[in-house]
Order: C-alpha cells, then sequence, then structure tokens
C-alpha cells in the first residue's frame, strides 16, 4: 500500500483547531480504506471546539459525517470493492452486550464514535470496518453524500417521536438537524411543522425543506405563537434541537396533554431547571435520541426526495480547518453546512 500517513484535523484546546498526522495500516480481513472526498462539520463538533462537548475532553479528532472513494479493502470485504463512492456510520459498538445481540447496537452499553477513537473524518483517509460503510446512490454527490449522517440522526428521532398523520409538530433550532426532522415530519404525515429560530435565513431555508410555519424566536414569543397556532391546545409532538434549558422549556411548555417532547440538542450545561408538576397535571411524556440504529438505509432512501445541497453554505479546504470552525460560529457568515475538502 503507498498510503503510509493522513493529515488528521483535531482540537487541542478550546478554539485551537490544528491539521495533525496519523498513520494508516493495510486494511484488516474485515476493513475498508477510505480516501474522503467531502467531510461535513456538525454540531457536535462546535461543542468540541469550544471544549464543551460533555463526552469528549479535549485533545480529540473531531469529523464524522462524510464521503469519499474505497482505495482498498481486506480480504474479507464483500459489500462494497475498491472505486465504490461511499459514506460511513461513525459508531463503534461492542457486538457482545445484551443490547447489541437484540440487535439494538444504538444502545450499546459500551459504544463510541469513530473520531472519539482518534479516527475523525477532517482527513485524507480513514480506515473503517466493513459493515458500516454504504455506497453512495446515484442521486447522491459526494457533498450530500456527507450529509446522509445528519440525515440519519434526524430519521432516528422522527421514528422515535412516531409522527402520525395530521398531527402538529414543533421543531426548534433550526440548524441541519432541526431542519431534516422538521422535512422528515412534513414526509411522515404531519399536517403542520412549526420551526423556530433566531435566523429569518435558516428559517427561510426550512421553509424551503418542508416546514410550513416559521417562527422568530428574537422577535416573537414562541408559547405565545404556539398557543395562538393551536387555538390554545399545544402541538402534540415537540423537538429540541439546541441544548439550552430555555428550548428544553419551549419543548415541554408548548406540548399539549399527553404530548411528546423529544431532546436531540446536546447540553453544554446538563444541569437544568424544570417546572416537574407539569409532568403530572399534562401528563406529557419528554425522551431522547441520539444517533442511530438501523436508520442509515432508510436516510439513503429518503434522501432521494431532499434537498440537501439547501442546506450546504460553505466550502474549505482540509488546511482551513480553524476558519472553517470559526465560521460556524460566526453568525454574520449565514452558515448552515459547512464542508471541508481534502
Amino acid at each position: 500500500m503507498s498510503v503510509k500517513t493522513s493529515r488528521i484535523g483535531k482540537v487541542t484546546e478550546p478554539m485551537k483547531a490544528i491539521i495533525g498526522k496519523r498513520d494508516i495500516q493495510s486494511p484488516k480481513k474485515d476493513q475498508v480504506l477510505i480516501k474522503i472526498k467531502s467531510s461535513a462539520i456538525c454540531g457536535s463538533d462546535i461543542h468540541i471546539f469550544k471544549g464543551k462537548h460533555p463526552s469528549a475532553p479535549l485533545p480529540v479528532t473531531i469529523g464524522h459525517e462524510f464521503s469519499g472513494d474505497v482505495v482498498e479493502v481486506g480480504e474479507d470485504v464483500t459489500n462494497v470493492s475498491v472505486g465504490d463512492r461511499v459514506t460511513v456510520e461513525p459508531c463503534i459498538v461492542c457486538g457482545t452486550c445484551d443490547a447489541c445481540c437484540r440487535g439494538d447496537y444504538g444502545y450499546c452499553e459500551n459504544i463510541s464514535f469513530t473520531y472519539r477513537n482518534g479516527d475523525g473524518a477532517m482527513a485524507d483517509y480513514i480506515l473503517i470496518n466493513e459493515p458500516y460503510v454504504y455506497k453512495l446512490p446515484e442521486y447522491l454527490t459526494y457533498d450530500t453524500g456527507a450529509l446522509i449522517e445528519p440525515l440519519s440522526v434526524a430519521t432516528h428521532a422522527v421514528r422515535r417521536a412516531d409522527i402520525r398523520l395530521g398531527e402538529t409538530v414543533l421543531v426548534i433550532g433550526a440548524g441541519a438537524i432541526g431542519m431534516l426532522i422538521a422535512s422528515i415530519c412534513k414526509k411522515s404525515g404531519a399536517a403542520e411543522v412549526i420551526i423556530a429560530d433566531f435566523s429569518d435565513e435558516r428559517l427561510a431555508a426550512a421553509k424551503k425543506l418542508g416546514a410550513t410555519i416559521t417562527v422568530n424566536s428574537g422577535k416573537t414569543n414562541l408559547e405565545d405563537e404556539i398557543r395562538r397556532i393551536t387555538n390554545g391546545k399545544g402541538v402534540d409532538k415537540s423537538f429540541e434541537c439546541v441544548g439550552l434549558e430555555a428550548s428544553f422549556l419551549q419543548a415541554m411548555m408548548t406540548l399539549k396533554k399527553n404530548g411528546l417532547a423529544t431532546v436531540i440538542g446536546i447540553f453544554e450545561n446538563p444541569q437544568i431547571n424544570i417546572p416537574a408538576s407539569r409532568f403530572v397535571t399534562h401528563e406529557i411524556k419528554i425522551q431522547g435520541a441520539q444517533g442511530y440504529c438501523w436508520d442509515f438505509p432508510i436516510a439513503l432512501k429518503v434522501a432521494r426526495e431532499l434537498d440537501l445541497e439547501l442546506l450546504i453554505t460553505h466550502h474549505f479546504p482540509l488546511d482551513d480547518i480553524q476558519k472553517a470552525l470559526e465560521t460556524c460560529l460566526d453568525r454574520k457568515s449565514g452558515s448552515i453546512k459547512v464542508l471541508l475538502h481534502p
């Protein structure tokens, strides 16, 4: 094998990202070596960049939303071949705990993710175990193929929420995950999909992807607006996609009786105060959604019906990783999805 090293993006301290090097070994029997073509910055990468990700202490590699070309395969690999365009489900599970044995690998007792193991996708090359490598269909480019991971996160959240025909849904946070959740909710039969954010530009993009009503929370009191829209009843389902106490409370307080809130946001400050009596008086339910479990194949099919290009706002070469991350944090940049290219 001619490939010996790969550049790799690392956050070494809060607000500082560098390009380092890692050795690349030949694939083992069940591994696939991928040359990365496009890698997207995720909200969790931003939490890491700020030094505030609760599960990824610094220093740590970053990047787990990506696509590329297969350049070498182990002798036992059968589902992909050299030259295939692929994307990757970047989780690592043990395969032996009770959850894994039941097929619920998303609940693996030892679950981790490739970037936490030093295999970040802000890189030239990456080695991945065969079961987590998926071919890109012809309707996906490398750039949109890199967005299958966040689309899978959204798919998982919507499936857990069990969206029903005719329901009214509120999505708080019009980042990429929030927009994708809104889009899938509409395609799942929701009658009204309300999305709230502080950015008019993001809300306009969310409308194009399927949201039916947009609310700028910086200009309008969200709880009052939901009461107006629903004639005082509240929404059937809500999704919290921000990770703040205020948005958690909004997701709770806008629910109708017996409603369900699904929390996806990463909380930099995990200790929050909530009105516990609301659970009793309104019999509401709150659940979390993290990652994916058998959601990648579904997301690959759903992607045919979504204009994922609408999410992509910026492109940078890999060496400009610091600037790319700063762009994500700059509210004036208009960024939604920022992509890096080796």
